[in-house]
């Protein structure tokens, strides 16, 4: 092992920080979260003692996995926290081969939405001089070593960052490369670079293993237009809008001109996939449209129109309980708007858990009844895997927290939530995103088979260097030198 990266193994590969996706501010972690990382950090040197390992060897291995969340259990029922927790047997954490019966898998796993940033963009050249957007703590220890010049640090977020953390440190098969909010010219990923960036996964031999969106922002001049070449040139996958987000810094609702000029043009043009960012405001002033109160709406008038609630409605920051039908945001909105409208589960609309998994994995009350919420509403096989990465760096560490995750009985009785099954985990994982972004069987075949990228994946695994790092912002300094550089977008 070259352990490069981490040679004293002093990061966790559960990732437990308040590293946000640079939507909203990063929200602190509480007594228990550093609870969780101190008896990790304990478990990790005493357990790699014990197996006689170098304590980065034991926290790469699917041990170093289980301890944490192991750790995890153990600070969140301190917390009186007990409504979900991890699956994993104490034995795990000393027991190679359980361990990686629990925190391994081979679920076919799609995300449906991830990201990127060309480092070397257009963009990059509108920058004011002394500018220096995305500089946060990850991208400051790595950067100096990339490449030289004032935005050097940015190669920590470029294109061979992003195959490591995607397609060589984690299990994902299959990605939709998604978009920010942000005008025509100004994004930090433009159309052209999304496809530069599939094509550099193509001549991995992966092909297929990247789709894209359209990112379409109806209340912005030319938006609207820009589809066509959208759909003709680049065969978008769907359409990523915001409805929080305008030029002039004000949203829109689904079913106000702008939207339903959206949706009939998605319709006309036969990709009727419309991706909405809904929850996670990125303020007071965008809370309004961040909401899901429209979803059902649209969804009831356009039943031939997929709607994939990005986020699923979730605010980070506020917990999610059982279902309160007089509560106006988080998912309880979205299961409001969903039964007034009589739209019902398995139906139109698809919930995604980018950034939403990443917060449930603090709170295990609010994972069990956030998730339990969203299987009774839009239906166990509407529910879309999602990780936001690479702003959270790798998304392994949310694919193996979401191997072991389990509703408590008790919990679900009282609910009717279902349990989450070996079915229902591959169902989200990736099955379901098949239905939404469809795969020809004999790509599917080729690349659980085995192309290039599932080689490289194989030898590169058998001396792992992850990362065990987040890109997004942490605290306040690093959130408001992104927001100030997005502001001047």
């Amino acid at each position: 092992m070259t352990d490069r990266l981490d040679p004293e193994g002093t990061r966790l590969p559960i990732k437990i920080d308040s590293a946000s996706i640079g939507e909203f501010a990063p929200i602190a972690l509480g007594p228990e979260h550093h609870h969780a990382i101190r008896l990790a950090h304990e478990a990790a040197g005493r357990n790699a003692r014990r197996l006689g390992m170098h304590r980065r060897d034991f926290l790469v291995s699917a041990a170093g996995a289980a301890t944490c969340l192991l750790a995890m259990n153990e600070a969140y029922a301190a917390a009186g926290r007990r409504g979900g927790y991890f699956d994993v047997p104490p034995e795990a954490a000393l027991d190679a081969r359980l361990a990686r019966s629990l925190v391994d898998g081979g679920e076919f796993i799609f995300d449906v939405q991830g990201h990127f940033v060309n480092p070397t963009g257009a963009w990059t050249k509108r920058l004011p001089a002394r500018a220096t957007p995305l500089r946060m703590h990850k991208t400051e220890t790595c950067g100096p070593s990339k490449g030289p010049g004032r935005l050097d640090y940015l190669q920590c977020i470029g294109p061979d960052e992003f195959v490591k953390d995607v397609f060589l440190d984690s299990d994902t098969d299959l990605m939709v490369l998604s978009f920010v909010p942000s005008s025509r010219e100004g994004g930090p990923l433009t159309i052209e670079e999304a496809a530069a960036t599939a094509k550099i996964v193509e001549r991995l031999d992966g092909t297929h293993r990247l789709f894209i969106h359209g990112r379409v922002n109806p209340n912005q001049p030319g938006d609207l237009e820009g589809m066509d070449e959208l759909a003709s040139r680049f065969r978008v996958s769907a359409w990523k809008t915001y409805t929080q987000w305008g030029p002039d810094g004000r949203g829109f609702h689904l079913d106000d001109e702008p939207g339903i000029a959206l949706i009939e043009k998605a319709r006309k043009l036969g990709i009727a996939n419309i991706a909405i960012h809904k929850g996670l405001p990125f303020g007071q002033r965008s809370y309004e449209h961040s909401t899901c109160a429209d979803i059902g709406r649209v969804a009831r008038r356009y039943p031939d129109v997929n709607f994939l609630v990005y986020h699923s409605g979730f605010v980070a920051g506020k917990p999610e309980g059982p279902y309160d039908e007089s509560r106006s945001d988080g998912i309880d909105a979205l299961v409001t708007s969903l039964a007034k409208e009589g739209v019902k589960p398995g139906a139109n609309v698809f919930a995604e858990l980018g950034s939403t998994w990443r917060f449930l994995m603090r709170d295990p009350d609010s994972a069990a009844h956030a998730l339990g919420k969203l299987f009774k509403s839009v239906g166990e096989k509407n529910v879309l895997w999602g990780t936001d990465s690479i702003w959270y760096g790798s998304p392994q560490d949310q694919i193996q927290a979401f191997r072991s995750f389990r509703i408590d009985e008790a919990l679900r009785d009282r609910h009717g939530y279902p349990e989450i099954t070996p079915a229902l985990r591959a169902g989200v994982f990736g099955l379901n995103a098949l239905k939404i972004y469809p795969v020809a069987k004999d790509v599917l075949d080729r690349h659980l088979k085995g192309d290039r990228v599932a080689r490289d994946r194989d030898d590169y695994r058998e001396r792992p260097d992850p990362a065990f790092r987040t890109h997004g912002p942490r605290n306040r300094r690093e959130f408001m030198n992104l927001l100030a550089w997005a502001r001047g977008r």
